[in-house]
């Protein structure tokens, strides 16, 4: 007995490390990611130069000060910079909310636009675009729009959800199918009598999805929400991890998920609306992550949030550097590129893996 008990310590203890091993590797391959991404673009600026006015303007070395201004600065820092950790927000906000989506309706297949988020912000984002619609909100009207947009559709599909008793997951995936068609339906009827082949080029690009519009504005607005709501959601991994198993197995456990269930939605659904709001529809993302890491690394959510948060960064931010590298003099939008990417892939591990989903084998 005691040596079974031993031989268990052990490889609990094995199995720790390692993933503090993985955690600790993802983390390096995450700052590597940022340094290394910042070098590559279509403007002719050496490696030497770039870190030059990093080194400036993060560390204030003023050995360098001659970087502080002038185009390559404005290149490096005010477009290339920005746009990396843009991306890197993204990325985790969206693998983050995927997770938490996919215990919240207790779907595999589910991803942070699962209730009719995506519907939503599109729905906003059109009318701002043809109509003008939020133009007191300036040059960043469309991304306002789409943020209100998602908003208030995922409060929508909570409340239709909760008529009639009290929301479960099944009644949660019904409640955003159905908002998720009448959004697309209003989508498509503005599209229809705009008569205007500019504005519905333009909302075409951007369900596309792109990170070219970052900003230092917009990273400092998303940046905090992601990281804090990443934070919460890794507190939390417990009542995810419940969620797997059912509410009825829950409420015999002591625990009532439904208020939790509908707070984790709301900040789910502010961190989805940021990530719109700065970087367009971009899919599969939320989708392909947490299954590597799931089919990786098991279902206890304690190892899945930070874990995906560093895989989804460190995943937008390269596809991010092939759209704007694999074309001359143009870019392909990243939600075309992660598309085109990221079906063959989750195809292909269906295929080869199976896995367990809150305990069952899939």
């Amino acid at each position: 007995m005691n040596r079974k008990l031993q031989s268990g310590e052990g490889s609990s203890l094995w199995k720790t490390s390692f993933l503090f091993l993985i955690g600790i590797l993802l983390l390096a391959g995450l700052i590597f990611s940022i340094l290394a991404a910042i070098t590559f673009g279509n403007a002719d600026i050496s490696i030497k130069e770039v870190y030059q006015v990093l080194l400036y303007q993060v560390f204030g070395v003023e050995k360098f000060s001659a970087f502080g201004e002038g185009a390559i600065h404005d290149v490096v820092w005010l477009i290339r910079f920005p746009r990396v950790v843009l991306g890197a927000a993204v990325g985790m906000g969206l693998s983050v909310c995927g997770v938490v989506m996919q215990a919240i309706v207790k779907n595999p297949l589910a991803d942070p636009y699962v209730l009719g988020i995506s519907s939503g912000a599109s729905l906003g984002a059109t009318a701002a675009i043809l109509f003008g619609f939020g133009t007191l909100f300036g040059s960043n009207s469309v991304g306002v729009m789409a943020f209100l947009g998602a908003m208030l559709t995922s409060f929508g599909v909570l409340f239709i959800a909760n008529m009639g008793g009290r929301a479960n997951a099944g009644k949660l995936i019904l409640a955003g199918m159905a908002v998720s068609s009448v959004c697309s339906a209003f989508s498509s009827f503005l599209l229809y009598i705009s008569n205007d082949k500019n504005g519905m080029a333009e909302v075409t690009y951007w369900t596309m999805g792109s990170l070219g519009g970052a900003k230092w504005e917009n990273v400092r607005v998303i940046l905090p929400v992601i990281l804090l709501g990443t934070l919460f959601f890794w507190t939390q991994f417990r009542s995810l991890n419940l969620m797997l198993l059912g509410d009825e197995v829950s409420i015999t456990l002591g625990t009532d998920l439904h208020k939790v269930r509908t707070w984790y939605m709301i900040l789910a659904s502010l961190m989805v609306g940021f990530a719109v709001y700065c970087a367009g529809m971009i899919g599969f993302v939320g989708l392909i992550i947490p299954h590597v890491i799931r089919m990786l690394f098991g279902t206890d959510h304690r190892r899945m949030i930070p874990l995906c948060a560093m895989l989804g960064a460190i995943f937008l931010i390269w596809a991010d550097v092939i759209c704007r590298s694999i074309l001359k003099n143009a870019e392909m939008p990243i939600g075309i590129f992660v598309s085109l990417i990221g079906a063959p892939c989750f195809i292909y591990l269906m295929v080869r893996k199976s896995y367990g989903f809150g305990g069952a084998r899939e």
